[in-house]
């Protein structure tokens, strides 16, 4: 038996064929790379219908490669970003484009909402905030800004659901994804009513609640693809919830520290914990599935900064060099003080219109300078998410990263242990998202659970360049009062 991974990101979408040791299967695989379209007044979107189309070309690539071993896939799961919305019309047509987590336009929305809504009962019952990223923010902007698209809109849901009702007519939510909405009670696994009247929707609007897989494609993709027609097909997983488990990281020995396009730390909760119980606050909770809870906080800044320094600053082109140049600069010795907040602020703050800031500019300063001083800046970020969480974790955890941002980067790694101060282990599994869809799906099929991966190399902090990065975070914390003032504490 094998399993198809579909993984769905925000910059490229993959399909990987798995078998049931959660092994990748070689060859059997392909990646489709696309671009987020972004506006001027913090828009972050995807259209719908082109990134269908990616996966679509991704399965295409993937059947290709699995030759005769094509016939072998009874399953097929997905790993989708979380977050997204999208509003579809009686037809089922996209009103809107994929709204992003990233997205930020529905700022002022979300600080509306804590006048009509207590936001740590909210927290408490959803995992979420009334922030930007979340659909209660999204939904009230819509209506505000859209009137026209609010008026035709027959359903809202995200990108996993409109994949799932294109490839099988099948319109559902898995509770890890309807958890991601902030829209989901974590303690009955249904829409929530308070939420759902305060934006002024029903849950017939929404996708039913539902992890169990479906059969049979719609006719057009039973066409392009005969050789998965009698695959069961399950509805996508968040895909931190996915990279946690293809990461080994399934519970709470070991937290999941994942550093992509954004960043964030995350562990698998078991039974009670997160699951009705409290969960700290500037943290979030969402589901793995119906047993299991994610408790973590996720950054809107990761390799997203790196690029920007790459897109924007006088670097070196080659990456050897610019890691070379960047490398030569001793920890927090350029003297600069950075918010990365280049795409707004989630963990642990929560301010959806914060920007980035760099303090301490001089003559001298240069683009490698700069550059260090945004990835020092992020993992200042995470060590504050890492406060919070490391509490809950057992004792003795173990801190497993990935992501490739850091498979990219060593020194960044290094950085990230240092400022957490903790060893820092890096993951083998460069698909960790897929291949967690793909173990969540051999379970449910009845497969025995794999051996974990071997672990790559560990990184020791160094107890000098610890204070170094405790030094400059408290730095960045006041900077943040200044720049950003307190919201969330």
């Amino acid at each position: 038996m094998l399993v198809m991974a579909l993984d769905v990101g925000t910059s490229s979408a993959r399909a990987l064929c798995f078998d049931v040791g959660g092994v990748a299967v070689p060859g059997a695989e392909a990646h489709v790379p696309y671009e987020p379209v972004t506006t001027a007044d913090g828009g972050v979107e995807l259209d719908a219908d082109a990134l269908l189309e990616a996966v679509a070309t991704a399965v295409d690539g993937c059947l290709a490669g699995s030759g005769n071993r094509a016939d072998e896939i009874q399953a097929v799961a997905a790993s989708v970003f979380w977050h997204s919305l999208l509003a579809l019309d009686a037809d089922g047509a996209p009103l809107t484009p994929v709204l992003t987590w990233a997205d930020t336009r529905s700022a002022g929305a979300a600080a509306e909402l804590p006048r009509i809504l207590d936001e740590r009962a909210v927290h408490a019952r959803t995992g979420a905030y009334l922030h930007s990223a979340f659909f209660p923010a999204k939904l009230r902007w819509l209506r505000q800004s859209r009137p026209a698209v609010w008026r035709r809109a027959r359903t809202w849901c995200g990108f996993g659901e409109y994949l799932s009702v294109r490839l099988t007519s099948a319109l559902a939510a898995s509770i890890s994804m309807a958890s991601g909405t902030g829209l989901m009670d974590q303690s009955t696994s249904r829409w929530d009513p308070a939420l759902l009247e305060a934006c002024e929707i029903e849950a017939p609007q929404l996708p039913a609640i539902e992890d169990a897989p479906v059969s049979g494609l719609t006719p057009r993709f039973a066409s392009r693809w005969p050789r998965l027609a009698r695959a069961r097909w399950y509805p996508a997983h968040g895909d931190g919830a996915c990279s946690n488990l293809g990461s080994d990281c399934a519970g709470p020995d070991r937290v999941a520290l994942n550093v992509g396009t954004s960043c964030a730390m995350r562990l698998v909760a078991p039974e009670g914990l997160g699951q009705g119980g409290p969960t700290p606050w500037g943290l979030w909770r969402y589901r793995v599935d119906a047993r299991r809870s994610l408790i973590g906080g996720a950054t809107s800044e990761g390799g997203n900064v790196l690029a920007w320094c790459r897109r924007v600053l006088a670097l070196p082109a080659d990456d050897v060099d610019l890691e070379r140049a960047v490398a030569e600069i001793p920890p927090g010795s350029h003297g600069l003080t950075a918010l990365p907040f280049l795409a707004g602020e989630r963990s642990v703050g929560w301010h959806s219109d914060a920007r980035g800031a760099l303090s301490g500019i001089a003559l001298n300063t240069t683009a490698a300078a700069i550059t260090r001083g945004f990835m020092e800046a992020v993992a200042c970020r995470l060590a504050l998410v890492y406060e919070r969480l490391a509490p809950l974790a057992a004792p003795g955890h173990a801190v497993i990263a990935s992501g490739g941002a850091l498979g990219h980067s060593h020194l960044w790694a290094r950085i990230m242990a240092d400022a957490l101060g903790v060893v820092l282990t890096l993951s083998s599994e460069r698909e960790a998202s897929a291949r967690g869809a793909a173990l969540l799906a051999l379970a449910a099929e009845g497969a025995p659970a794999p051996p974990p991966l071997p672990l790559g190399e560990s990184l020791a902090p160094d107890p000098r360049r610890h204070d170094v990065y405790r030094a400059l975070g408290q730095r960045q914390q006041r900077l943040y009062d200044n720049v950003v003032g307190p919201r969330l504490s």
